[in-house]
């Protein structure tokens, strides 16, 4: 199976409740299509660098996807018809990355 990052930016009048369910839905069409979500990671309520659909902020939300092609193919139908998504980005990568415990941005894999 593929590795996936992908992230998500839901609309800023969603609570967290909201946020966590829709991810859990996001969630089950990817487990339907034969695939797993191997982490989660919810960045929570931040500001965007430019308004996005009348929106100044979103709630971001990270997930580690280990799903066939297909199965990204309908999780991203699914994000794009979605109105509570106002952006959303799905990546293949080799391996998945460990959330870095400083907040300044640098990757430690990259401090070599």
């Amino acid at each position: 199976m593929n590795k996936y990052e992908s992230v998500l930016i839901a609309r800023q009048d969603l609570g967290a409740s909201q946020v966590n369910t829709l991810v859990d839905e996001l969630k089950n069409v990817i487990s339907a299509q034969g695939g797993e979500v191997v982490r989660v990671d919810n960045w929570g309520l931040k500001n965007l660098a430019y308004r996005i659909k009348k929106n100044r902020k979103g709630h971001y939300v990270l997930l580690n996807i280990a799903a066939p092609a297909n199965a990204v193919a309908e999780y991203e139908r699914v994000m794009r018809v979605n109105e509570d998504i106002i952006r959303y980005m799905t990546v293949r990568v080799e391996e998945f990355t460990e959330a870095s415990s400083n907040n300044d941005g640098v990757d430690s894999a990259v401090e070599e």
